[in-house]
């Protein structure tokens, strides 16, 4: 159903581009050079990148209306973005799927075009159902692991991953505006500084944790990040499942596993309605657990952008939540 709707919308473009006879990109039209990310961790980071010169950009962010990656479908007007711009990054995966379709049509055939899983190549991880984790249906079906659909596309997750993605965005942007290229290498170079430092305070806070078990009454997007500091989880879903209730095993498999591991906390994702880490809960025999929000990035608004919200804060509230949840 997701195809299909892309597909409709990129007839409407090429109908579109033909009565308009638009064919100049960003760069020619407005003068600006244009940078499109899918996701607010991509955009944040070509903010920092650019630093004092991101006003003289054609910046967009795409998914900045609380609709998280695994639902969002481009509009029309989304798509004649992405064909006419300088610079375009996205995850990669199953839940881009709509991407080949609408870079076939790309009017500007000098884009440069980041995929995060590509960028990140032989690191990128299966995702993987555990012991007690809500199963899809499709999963069930599907003996053969290592397709698109089977990939983790939470990347932005690890911070040792967005270092990397940073030096390729940067690239990216050099190539685009050479006379600027030492200035945005030095705004990489502070930026890098600040994602090693929080690195070390996360792996530091991880070790001394005196547990290091996450217990998730949700979807788990944060592998990458579990695995950057050795701790271990139990889930509901996996990161991308679509499922939205957790069977009556699974609900009682993960009680028993708060009882069995004396967890006092519970971890959802910050579009929870909760109710699932509740019930758990009530199943379990023990007594004022809590209830924590660790923040994917995948429900970002323009508000939150407008009110200063950057990568780099989320990871260091993360922190802060790991902190207490691990206690």
């Amino acid at each position: 159903m997701k195809r299909f709707t892309t597909i409709i919308l990129i007839l409407l473009l090429m109908l579109t581009t033909a009565l308009s006879g638009c064919t100049q990109n960003a760069n020619q039209r407005d003068g600006k050079i244009s940078i499109v990310c899918t996701i607010f961790p991509q955009y944040d980071w070509v903010r920092q990148i650019l630093g004092d010169k991101a006003d003289s950009m054609d910046l967009t962010l795409l998914l900045n209306n609380r609709i998280d990656l695994h639902n969002y479908q481009p509009s029309v007007d989304d798509i004649v973005k992405i064909s006419a711009c300088d610079l375009f990054i996205y995850v990669g995966g199953e839940s881009d799927g709509w991407v080949d379709d609408a870079l076939k049509q790309a009017t500007n055939k000098n884009m440069i075009v980041i995929n995060l899983l590509d960028t990140l190549g032989d690191a990128v991880k299966i995702e993987e159902t555990i012991e007690g984790m809500e199963v899809d249906d499709h999963e069930e079906d599907d003996d053969d692991r290592g397709h698109e659909s089977d990939y983790d596309e939470h990347v932005w997750l690890s911070l040792r991953n967005a270092q990397m993605f940073c030096y390729a965005i940067t690239d990216a942007i050099s190539s685009l505006n050479a006379e600027n290229t030492e200035l945005f290498r030095n705004n990489l170079a502070l930026y890098i500084e600040k994602l090693s430092t929080l690195d070390l305070d996360y792996q530091a806070a991880m070790n001394a944790a005196p547990i290091k078990t996450l217990l998730f009454g949700d979807r788990f997007p944060f592998r990458y990040l579990v695995d950057d500091y050795g701790l271990s989880y139990h889930a509901a879903f996996v990161g991308c499942s679509a499922e939205t209730e957790a069977g009556f095993d699974t609900i009682i498999f993960l009680a028993e596993k708060m009882d069995e591991l004396g967890l006092k906390n519970i971890i959802v994702t910050e579009s929870s309605d909760k109710k699932i880490a509740e019930t758990i809960i009530r199943e379990s025999k023990g007594t004022n657990q809590r209830i924590f929000v660790l923040n994917a990035m995948q429900s970002i608004s323009k508000n939150n952008v407008t009110n200063g919200m950057t990568y780099l804060s989320i990871m260091e509230n993360n922190l802060n939540v790991l902190k207490e949840a691990l206690k």
